[in-house]
């Protein structure tokens, strides 16, 4: 995909990104055993850039369809504080998540990967899609990414929001500079 300028100056105002997890923070595999949900892959570099996002000043959310412990865990462990889950309409979640941050559409970006959900994307100020994204979701991106969803698709989608904003040396500089900052380490 080519990169507008349009998509890069969307990106400059994003103050929150949201995610989708089932096929967009996660591989789309859910691993189901007798006792219920056992598992799902996240990627770690998607983890990665969600905590260096939050240390360069972005907020971040969730909103799934799905009810899930594993979601709950895995947002505690990038200290993702706003998680919405179970909401197959996800336009109320957004609602309250813009209330909550006091934000406008045109400050949200959202990556997801299928028609649950369009009826957000279609609001935010910069949308983005997985590789592997719904033909109507890619259609309506500003940004597709290059990988699938959970294998580095989000990490994409934030390195992009971070370039534009004019952040993402800030980050390269922190770990590549020989003295070390303990207080920017990042979970992934």
């Amino acid at each position: 995909m080519k990169i507008t300028e349009d998509a890069f100056n969307r990106a400059q105002k994003i103050k929150l990104i949201i995610f989708d997890v089932d096929g967009t923070l996660s591989d789309g595999g859910i691993y189901i055993g007798t006792g219920g949900e056992i598992f799902k892959a996240f990627n770690c570099q998607d983890g990665f850039g969600i905590t260096a996002a939050h240390k360069l000043g972005l907020k971040t959310a969730i909103i799934t369809g799905r009810e899930s412990v594993i979601t709950t865990n895995r947002a505690k462990e990038l200290g993702i504080t706003a998680v919405k889950q179970g909401q197959m309409d996800k336009r109320n979640a957004y609602k309250e998540l813009k209330a909550e941050f006091k934000l406008r559409d045109d400050e949200i970006a959202y990556v997801g990967d299928d028609i649950i959900d369009l009826p957000v994307f279609v609001q935010v100020g910069f949308r983005a899609a997985v590789g592997n994204a719904n033909i109507e979701v890619k259609e309506r991106a500003h940004f597709v990414a290059e990988n699938d969803g959970g294998k580095g698709a989000v990490r994409e989608a934030i390195e992009f929001i971070l370039k534009s904003q004019g952040k993402w040396s800030e980050l390269v500089k922190q770990y590549t500079t020989v003295e070390t900052n303990e207080n920017f380490s990042v979970n992934q």
